[in-house]
Order: C-alpha cells, then sequence, then structure tokens
C-alpha cells in the first residue's frame, strides 16, 4: 500500500502500466493469442530464465547477514584494518550449505557443510569458505572433479552410487581422515547454528613490518555441538528435509541470534619448516597442543535476507578475494580454488556477478578498468579510460596494498606427495584418543550401513584402508560387512599399487 493507502500500480519491467493480468490478449474470446500482449511475452520470457545454473556443489544452502567484531588485538600478525582494533564491526554475509547434493536435496544428508564468510571490509570484500571440518578428503586439485563426480549421480543409472563413492575413496588413501570424520557422530550436524567452520586451509597473515605468519581459522559455534544420529536423519530427511534450513531463519526471526567465536592457530614461518606434518596439507589438522586456539573475534547473524534468491542464490563467495594483511599459502587445493570459484561465478551468474548487491563491495567501491559484458548494471566507467597506465586521472595500483614476496624453488614437475604414511596417523589419533566406546560404535555402523552397498571387491579395499588407520577399526568394519578379517588383514599389508591389483 502506498502513503495515501492506495495500492501500487502493476507495470512491466519498463514503468509501464498493466491493464490485465489475468487474460491473455486474443482475437475473439476464443483465441489464438495475439503476439502483440507484450505483458505476456514479458512474462514468460522472464520465467523461462528464472532458474539461473545450480552450483556444482553446495548447491543446497541457507544465509543470513550479520557482523563481526574484534575481541582481541592480533596487529602483531595482520595489517587488515577490519581486524585492526578491539571492538571494531565490520558487516557480512554468511552462507552454509551440504556439499555435494543438489538444490532440493535435504539438509539433513551425511555430507560436509560449507561455511561461508563474506566480510564488507573497508579496502574490499575478504571472504573465507570454508567447511564445518577441519579436513577434506583430497589434497591435489587435479582430483577436485572426479571426487565431485563420485558423490554426485551415476551417469547411467542417475541414482546415488555407493560403487562410485566408496571405489574413489578406497583408491584414495588420503581421504580416510575426512572418510572417519564424515561417519562419525560429527556427519549430520543438527542444524547449521549447532556446527564449527574451518578454514581448513592454511593462510598467510603479514604485519605493517612485512612479517609474515601461517594460520588456520577456528568459527566455534556459542550454541553448542548439536548432532544427528543416522536414525534421527533418516526421519528428518522424509519428514522435513528443509529442517536446517528453517530452523536459522526462524532463530534470526524470533531474535535468537545464532554467534560463533573466531580463534586461531598461528605458526611462524621458523616453526614451520621441519614441522612433523606438511602444513599445506589440507588433509592434516594442526594439533592443538603444538598450536593452542587464540581468540579473535565474534561473528554474529542477527538478518534474515529479504528475499533469498537476491542473497542466499545470488552470493558469491571466492577465496581470492583477499584483502592486505591476508594472502594465501602453497596449498594446491588452494591455489586452484583461487581460480575456479571465480570462474564458476562468472558462469554461473555472469562476467558482472560483483555488482550484484550482495557481492558489491559495500565499504570500497569499484574502480578498476574491467567494462561492457551481460548485466552491466552500473555507470560502466562513464567517460573515464578503460586501459591503464593512462594520463586522465584513472585509479593507479597503490604499492602499500601488495603482499611481502616470498622465496619458491625447485623443478616444474608433477611432483607426487612424498609423505603418504602419514595418511593414517591422525585418523588413528581421532579413533583412538578422541571418540569414545560409544563413538567408534556409531562410526562403525555408519560405515557398514552405507559401505555395505558396495561391490565386496571395494569393500575389502576400503576396510583394509581402516585396518591401517587402526587394527580394530578394520576388524570392526569387517566383521560388521562379514569379510574375512585375515584377507582384509593380508590387504592392509601390501603396498596401495598391489592392493588396487589384488582387488580390481
Amino acid at each position: 500500500m502506498s502513503e495515501k493507502g492506495k495500492k501500487s500500480r502493476l507495470t512491466t519491467a519498463f514503468g509501464i502500466p498493466v491493464g490485465d493480468d489475468q487474460n491473455s490478449l486474443t482475437a475473439g474470446e476464443r483465441g489464438p493469442v495475439l503476439m502483440q500482449d507484450v505483458h505476456l511475452l514479458e512474462k514468460l520470457t522472464h520465467f523461462d530464465r528464472e532458474r539461473i545454473p545450480e552450483r556444482v556443489v553446495h548447491a543446497k544452502g541457507a544465509g543470513a547477514g550479520g557482523y563481526f567484531e574484534v575481541t582481541a588485538d592480533v596487529t602483531r600478525y595482520t595489517k587488515a584494518k577490519f581486524l585492526s582494533k578491539v571492538g571494531k564491526r565490520t558487516e557480512v554475509f554468511a552462507r552454509f550449505s551440504t556439499v555435494g547434493g543438489e538444490k532440493g536435496s535435504a539438509d539433513a544428508e551425511r555430507d560436509p557443510r560449507g561455511f561461508a564468510v563474506k566480510f564488507y571490509t573497508e579496502e574490499g570484500n575478504y571472504d573465507l569458505v570454508g567447511n564445518n571440518t577441519p579436513v577434506f578428503f583430497i589434497r591435489d586439485p587435479l582430483k577436485f572433479a572426479d571426487f565431485i563426480h563420485t558423490q554426485k549421480r551415476n551417469p547411467a543409472t542417475n541414482c546415488k552410487d555407493p560403487d562410485m563413492f566408496w571405489d574413489f575413496l578406497s583408491l584414495t588413501p588420503e581421504s580416510i581422515h575426512q572418510v572417519t570424520i564424515l561417519f562419525s557422530d560429527r556427519g549430520i550436524p543438527a542444524t547449521y547454528r549447532h556446527m564449527n567452520g574451518y578454514s581448513s586451509h592454511t593462510f598467510k597473515w603479514y604485519n605493517e613490518k612485512g612479517e609474515h605468519f601461517w594460520v588456520q581459522y577456528h568459527f566455534k559455534t556459542d550454541q553448542g555441538i548439536k548432532n544427528l544420529t543416522r536414525q534421527e536423519a533418516e526421519v528428518l530427511r522424509a519428514k522435513d528435509p528443509d529442517h536446517a534450513t528453517r530452523d536459522l531463519h526462524e532463530a534470526i526471526k524470533c531474535g535468537d541470534y545464532p554467534s560463533w567465536t573466531l580463534k586461531m592457530q598461528i605458526m611462524t614461518p621458523e616453526q614451520a619448516k621441519d614441522y612433523r606434518f606438511d602444513i599445506f596439507d589440507i588433509t592434516k589438522v594442526w594439533p592443538h597442543a603444538d598450536f593452542p586456539l587464540i581468540e579473535v573475534g565474534k561473528l554474529v547473524l542477527d538478518r534474515n535476507p529479504e528475499n533469498y534468491f537476491t542473497e542466499v542464490e545470488q552470493a558469491a563467495f571466492c577465496p581470492g578475494n583477499l584483502v592486505p594483511g591476508i594472502a594465501a599459502s602453497p596449498d594446491k587445493m588452494l591455489q586452484a580454488r583461487l581460480f575456479s570459484y571465480h570462474d564458476t561465478h562468472v558462469h554461473r551468474l555472469g562476467p558482472n556477478y560483483h555488482l550484484l548487491p550482495v557481492n558489491a563491495p559495500k565499504n570500497a567501491p569499484e574502480k578498476s578498468y574491467q567494462r561492457d559484458g551481460f548485466m552491466r548494471s552500473d555507470a560502466n566507467g562513464g567517460a573515464g579510460p578503460n586501459y591503464w597506465p593512462n594520463s586522465f586521472n584513472g585509479p593507479e595500483p597503490d604499492i602499500s596494498s601488495r603482499e611481502p614476496p616470498f622465496e619458491t624453488s625447485g623443478k616444474a614437475d608433477h611432483h607426487p606427495f612424498t609423505h603418504t604414511n602419514d595418511d593414517f596417523v591422525q585418523a588413528g589419533n581421532l579413533y583412538r584418543d578422541v571418540m569414545t566406546d560409544r563413538d567408534r560404535e556409531n562410526l562403525i555402523g555408519n560405515i557398514v550401513g552405507h559401505l555395505g552397498g558396495a561391490q565386496k571387491r571395494i569393500q575389502l579395499r576400503q576396510t583394509a584402508l581402516f585396518f591401517k588407520v587402526d587394527p580394530d577399526y578394520g576388524h570392526r568394519v569387517a566383521k560388521g560387512l562379514k569379510l574375512d578379517v585375515k584377507e582384509v588383514e593380508n590387504l592392509a599389508k601390501m603396498t596401495q599399487h598391489d592392493r588396487v591389483k589384488a582387488t580390481s
């Protein structure tokens, strides 16, 4: 209703009044429809294009706005301005998601959860794109497309396929740490509010002096951790497939604003040189005993989107959006994501997706020489130059925002990872030292229930990997699947090459 109490007038996309929105313009009472009904044609052409391409991963998600507040002085580690003062607040938009499922999939799937935060800083947008687990399945991006294909649908049947799922994982031993987490009680968060978020990757922070540090982010939920058992998840998938999306929206609507405490692990370059694990290997964690968590700030979500499509579906996060004081590390997976995220957004939303309000840098307006392209909705640079260098007062690079240099060396080659024995160490520590008897019982039950749908040869190969993590782990899975325990033990003693050969 307008200020005068009158209803607003329906118009076309170009503001022209619409006289009838119920009856098409036809030749006579029974038609046919006339081409000159431009309102009908506009509605149909827009409707035909309402669905933008679905995200390849993280298709199903929920989001909310809020703020991040600094609670500790970290200026000795980074010169990022949004982290420069205790008490400073920065507007944010966050999106949570399941990874493998389609947009219509259930929120209660056994799947990692995406945890992405966009900080609208005065130096441009900073995007932190992580998951609810501190590790990942693979450490080389050349494997990523293949891995995701195995989590999707069989190309022949168009159904989820346990053979595809476990075949790839059993041929990729580095996945065993994440697999153990995924099939533990942590594998299905109860809601998006009751899970942690992690950078997973290592990043580089650097200060005003040019000193740098390696860091990892941990967003610890202030609501407490809550997870679903596989039985509870099965009920929810049928009863309310959107339960987590609904939960986030309703909590914020009721004023029960979810929050997370950001804590960091920080390592000096000297500590990194001879550390017992490769600190850039995303399949590993940094033990807290070696690098305790340091509190940095608080993330609070207190605003629901006014329109899901505009803010959540069109939200585009990119790990390459890094502000001065924060930089990438040599992590191979991260290096590929710096390219791939931006590339997929250009495909899904168009070359000017950065102009969409949810993605636009609110506190540091864009000043670049990129012009034209689909959906250019601003002044397109006006009459200013579209090249650099120029002598017409166009924006120029700021040398103070450059990242400090770092040394690289070595031959350009396809280098294999050399510390493959490390793949089983942390998964073993998790199984033996962190999990309770009940945790281990649930883990085995979850694995047996899912792996039981795969071919026996794949079951044997995967169970041998569990045995290499811990003999008790392998024995219990083997018994649950009714496999020959001795055969599993023998496979575990083989090299990966021989094990694959024996089970092919």
